[in-house]
């Protein structure tokens, strides 16, 4: 199985979702993409990961730049059958590329938090890792599976799942971040010591949710 991991930032990697998808004898191949970098051709790939980003699918520079062209690509995975699990900003750019929005939250989400799951849901509660200030109204044809009080969490449209939690994250990719984005996470009024210590106290857990989630989107994408 050729996974496509995009990412969209140097810091960031598919962390435990790579480690389940290798576990099941996947190739996992991460490529970066930013305002000066081209996507590969859609046709190689058995499964694609979209993973989060600092910039918002509502951007208009950020669209013009490099989300339209990834847009298309989204467009070109899906014709071709193939599934995608989108991470926080993927999950956003599924939404939108299927007819739904993505609007700035009245609150974000910062740390651990459990989500509440649909009836018949294959989403656990958790608690998953949340790092966002967006939220997704879901397209018609899109099933939600899972919620909190400020942003639908989970949900798939057609052979694609996607997530506004980071199931991917576990300390070492955490400290990155951190080491990134302290600053701008302490003046939100967050302890980014804290939030790795979490992080080390979740990660067991976070590992095996992980499996069970990347089960679940291969099943989603025909693939289990």
């Amino acid at each position: 199985m050729n996974v496509l991991c995009i990412r969209h930032h140097d810091e960031d990697d598919a962390g435990l979702i790579a480690d389940a998808l290798i576990e099941r004898g996947a190739t996992v191949t991460t490529i970066l993409v930013t305002t000066s970098s081209d996507l590969p051709s859609a046709q190689n790939w058995d499964f694609v990961v979209i993973l989060g980003s600092k910039h918002a699918t509502y951007d208009p520079e950020v669209e013009e730049k490099f989300f339209a062209a990834e847009m298309q690509f989204i467009r070109d995975i899906d014709a071709r059958g193939v599934g995608i699990l989108g991470i926080c900003f993927g999950c956003q750019a599924l939404c939108r590329v299927f007819g739904g929005s993505v609007q700035q939250a009245p609150e974000g989400e910062v740390g651990w938090f459990e989500v509440s799951p649909t009836a018949g849901s294959p989403i656990s509660r958790g608690p998953w890792f949340e790092f966002h200030f967006d939220h997704c109204t879901l397209p018609a044809q899109a099933v939600a599976w899972a919620h909190t009080e400020r942003a639908v969490q989970a949900f798939a449209i057609g052979r694609h799942v996607g997530t506004q939690f980071h199931p991917e994250i576990d300390a070492r990719q955490l400290r990155a971040w951190m080491s990134s984005d302290g600053d701008d996470v302490r003046s939100l009024g967050f302890d980014p010591e804290a939030l790795i210590s979490q992080t080390l106290a979740e990660e067991a857990n976070a590992r095996q949710r992980a499996r069970d989630l990347v089960a679940v989107a291969l099943q989603q994408a025909g693939l289990a």
